[in-house]
């Protein structure tokens, strides 16, 4: 298993140094002092993205999306203890992250919060750490750190199922793979007799639901109203990615505040 993932991220490092050097367009800089904005990111690959993109939309039309409306037939509070379970879960990757960028305030609160909510708050379903007054803090991620620490985004372009990334998130995704990602570590890589690979995976899964189910609304009012759907979804996407790495309190209107990272490989 180890000699696979090795394998994989192999490959996934070298395509993705393809996609930096890719051209000027696709020139991952890395600049401590770059402030370009999200409408810089270079679509390098459009024809290819639109095509994957449209292959994707026809996936969430056939799968994700009567998912998400099945999933809505549960019960309020069943979605919401679902919901704060998943978000307790991304604190395993939050925490190293907030670190890294040297947000030692918030990789306090959130290791409190993680502590409190996987004992008293029983895995995480309920959210007890607010209740003490420590309240949610942001998601982060190792792309958002390398563009903390100066790395350009590179070219955006679209993954088949994970959908919209640029080349540092993806970047930042591949750290998962090789020891990023404690979550990953305990279900992939060793497989304990407690976890297997197939919790990993169906939490990945119910998380794009989960997503999905909060924004169904949302999504169906972005399609009707955008003349060119594939763009509006590449606005939203690096604008948020934008937002969360330079720590702007603004969240997007369109979309719930729940992280794109819920459709990637985080």
């Amino acid at each position: 298993m180890n000699k696979s993932v090795s394998i994989l991220t192999l490959l996934l490092f070298l395509i993705l140094n393809t996609f930096a050097i890719a051209g000027d367009d696709g020139n991952l800089n890395v600049n401590k002092n770059n402030n370009n904005g999200y409408k810089d990111v270079k679509d390098c690959f459009e024809k290819v993205n639109r095509g994957i993109f449209a292959f994707n939309q026809t996936l969430d039309k056939i799968v994700f999306k009567p998912l998400a409306k099945g999933y809505r037939i549960f019960p309020q509070p069943i979605r919401a203890g679902t919901s704060n379970a998943l978000s307790n879960l991304s604190n395993v990757v939050t925490i190293p992250n907030n670190l890294l960028q040297g947000q030692m305030k918030k990789a306090g609160v959130n290791s409190a919060r993680f502590l409190i909510n996987s004992t008293l708050g029983i895995a995480g379903i309920f959210d007890v750490a607010s209740y003490y007054g420590l309240k949610k803090r942001d998601k982060e991620d190792y792309g958002q750190t390398l563009g903390v620490w100066g790395a350009g985004p590179g070219c955006y372009f679209v993954l088949p199922v994970l959908g919209p990334t640029t080349v540092r998130d993806s970047l930042g995704s591949v750290v998962n793979l090789i020891g990023g990602d404690a979550w990953y570590n305990v279900t992939v890589v060793n497989d304990t007799q407690y976890f297997s690979e197939a919790d990993y995976y169906a939490s990945r899964l119910l998380s794009g639901v989960d997503f999905r189910a909060k924004n169904l609304e949302s999504f169906d009012s972005l399609e009707n109203s955008s003349v060119d759907l594939y763009a509006s979804v590449r606005s939203l996407y690096l604008q948020d990615r934008y937002r969360k790495i330079r720590n702007i309190d603004k969240t997007t209107d369109t979309l719930s505040d729940d992280d794109w990272e819920e459709l990637d490989t985080q």
